[in-house]
Order: C-alpha cells, then sequence, then structure tokens
C-alpha cells in the first residue's frame, strides 16, 4: 500500500470542492424561456413564421427523423439544418395543415447548468429536443422527432 503524498492530497481535496461547485442551477426564468423558445420553433412551424422558427434554433442545428425506405425496408434517416428548416418554414411549413396542429404538449424533462432537454407534442409530430444556452439564450440544437 502507498502512503499518500501533500500533492495527492491536495489533488483529492481540489477535486472534491470542485464536484460541490453548483453549475448554473435551474431558475423559473430558464423554465419560462425554455418553454418559449420550444413554442416559437412549433408555433413557427404551424404559422409559417420563419423569424420565430429561426430565432429559436442554434446556427449548428441538425434536426433528424428515422423512416422506412419502401423499395428496401431498411431503416433510412433523414436531416435538416437551421437554413433548411427556416426556407421549410417560410415556404409555408405546417401552416398549408393547421388542423394537424392540435394542442401542443412542452415538458421540459431535464435542465443541467446550460443545457436542456425538451419534449414537445402536437397532433401530428412528436420532437425531443436538446437547447443550449448559447450567448445568454436558450436555442436548439439538436431535434429528433417523429409522426404520430
Amino acid at each position: 500500500m502507498c502512503k499518500p503524498t501533500h500533492a495527492m492530497m491536495v489533488g483529492v481535496l481540489l477535486s472534491l470542492s470542485w464536484a460541490g461547485t453548483p453549475v448554473a442551477a435551474q431558475t423559473p426564468a430558464d423554465s419560462v424561456a425554455i418553454h418559449e423558445v420550444v413554442l416559437d420553433y412549433v408555433d413557427g412551424w404551424w404559422t409559417g413564421d420563419a423569424e420565430r422558427m429561426e430565432s429559436a434554433l442554434h446556427p449548428n442545428l441538425v434536426k433528424r427523423n428515422v423512416f422506412m425506405h419502401r423499395e428496401t425496408g431498411r431503416s433510412m434517416m433523414n436531416s435538416s439544418s437551421k437554413y433548411e428548416m427556416v426556407e421549410y418554414t417560410r415556404a409555408g411549413g405546417g401552416s398549408q395543415n393547421p388542423d394537424m396542429k392540435g394542442d401542443v404538449e412542452v415538458e421540459i424533462l431535464a435542465i443541467a447548468g446550460d443545457i436542456a432537454n425538451v419534449f414537445a407534442a402536437s397532433d401530428r409530430y412528436v420532437d425531443y429536443l436538446h437547447l443550449v444556452r448559447w450567448n445568454g439564450k436558450w436555442v436548439i440544437v439538436n431535434v429528433l422527432w417523429g409522426s404520430r
């Protein structure tokens, strides 16, 4: 058995003190801001409001969904960027079928410092969203979605 050195003890004490240092805690303001960003994304889509959609998305957004290839029967994956989502929204988005929206459910699953995980659903779509506090504002960086 080795005898602890002074340097080892200092390292242990420092790591314990860092482990106890809280990160930016979840606040009611964070919850409200996250909820508003998710509604900008969802409602922006359903109303064709490209500015609202754009404000909700991180520049490096990746939005993905899995689908079955008709000919091969194999799983495939689509992905969209922020630019594509804004342009799809500008072209009308879900505003062409507003009756498919129905009620919107938004549930914040977790917030840890500057990241959050959110579930959002309309009558037509289910989205699992990752958000990040970016330059002081919550934005969506990843989306995994599917149809209901």
